[in-house]
Order: structure tokens, then sequence, then C-alpha cells
């Protein structure tokens, strides 16, 4: 994982360094969003995220009045870890 010293950004994933043992909000695709404290990532963006609220948010849509409902379930994790090609957004 990742373990470099000092401030400079020369790349983007020097964004996250800066960002280790804060927090951070990472959306997922599959409509999923994840703010957690960022305590370890690597070059594929797999991360290692803790005290993680995890937000799904699914929308159906009702075929007789063509309404459309949000339902949105939260769950809060301890750790967790997050494959990197799922990320959407750091």
């Amino acid at each position: 994982m990742a373990a470099k010293g000092g401030s400079n950004v020369d790349e983007p994933l020097d964004l996250l360094r800066l960002s280790l043992d804060e927090r951070i909000y990472v959306k997922m695709r599959g409509d999923r969003e994840l703010r957690g404290r960022l305590h370890a990532y690597d070059q594929h963006l797999n991360m290692i995220l803790g005290e993680v609220e995890e937000v799904i948010t699914v929308v159906e849509y009702d075929e007789d009045t063509y309404e459309e409902h949000v339902k949105m379930t939260k769950r809060n994790i301890d750790m967790l870890y997050v494959r990197g090609d799922g990320v959407i957004l750091v």
C-alpha cells in the first residue's frame, strides 16, 4: 500500500496520500456511496476504510402512476475493504 512522505502533489494518487487517516467520500458503481476514514490504498484504488457509513440508493418506478420512488438504505461498518474497480470518484 502507499507509504510516501512529504506533502507535494505530483500525481493524482498523491491527493489520496494526503487524505490518509482523514474522512473521505467514495462514490461506487451500483448507486453506492461510502464515507469513512482512509487507512490504506494502492495504485488500483483498492482501499481500506474504517468507521464507514454506506448509503445504497434504489430508484423504483410505479408502472401504474409513473411515479418514481427513491429508497435509501444506510448501514455502518467498522472496517471495509473496497475493491478499486468499483470506485467512480474519491
